[in-house]
């Protein structure tokens, strides 16, 4: 009976001792509830972080996105590009290049010795229009030239000078000659084609003497 005792004693140890083992096993049934609690937090927190970085990523976009529309709708990013050029003669009183325009022709003029005044015989033409009511135009011109020795070669090719001069104005109608802007752009149609008219002469300048419309 005293051995029978002992082994059933023995038994009941070694299951103790058994019992215990597996409680202090990696994959216990106990310690692995806090090991799945870190992964889910640390997975949140992943989450969390890429959608931030997605956030911010957007707004970047479209902070810039605002940036180059305004750099454009100003004419900044115009005068940024290389090799940029203006049509002085294309622009409108309001464009963005307009003001740039006036400017340059104001520091063009400014600043220089005169030159040579040559006056041009006056012009009256017919304007182009769809009313019934004839519209004329009269003006007065003097061309500045830049030294003596163009007077003579200018006054040669006078009579293609005018007939430039004729068929451009007689082809404005009474809206182009309305306000600042629309007397600046008929300046320079002429003193492109005064140029044109007279390659070999430095011309400078046309000047207004007199605007009469009727």
């Amino acid at each position: 009976m005293a051995d029978k005792k002992a082994k059933d004693d023995k038994k009941e140890d070694k299951k103790e001792e058994l019992k215990a083992d597996a409680k202090k096993a990696p994959g216990a049934e106990g310690e692995a509830a806090p090991a799945e609690g870190a992964e889910g937090e640390e997975g949140a927190e992943g989450g969390s972080g890429k959608k931030k970085i997605i956030i911010i990523a957007g707004a970047a976009v479209v902070l810039l996105l605002a940036i180059g529309a305004g750099l454009y709708f100003t004419g900044v990013l115009d005068k940024m590009m290389p090799g940029h050029k203006v049509d002085c003669a294309a622009v409108k009183e309001g464009d963005k290049d307009y003001a740039a325009c006036a400017e340059q022709a104001a520091k063009g003029a400014s600043g220089m010795t005169p030159g040579i005044f040559v006056q041009i015989p006056d012009l009256i033409v017919n304007l182009n229009g769809n009313t019934k009511q004839p519209h004329f135009l009269k003006i007065a011109i003097k061309v500045e030239l830049e030294t003596k020795e163009d007077e003579k070669p200018f006054n040669e090719v006078m009579p293609r000078i005018i007939d430039q001069f004729q068929t451009y104005l007689r082809e404005l109608r009474m809206e182009d000659l309305r306000g600042s802007a629309g007397l600046y752009r008929m300046k320079l149609e002429l003193l492109n084609r005064v140029r044109a008219a007279a390659p070999d002469v430095k011309v400078r300048d046309v000047l207004f003497q007199e605007i009469l419309v009727q």
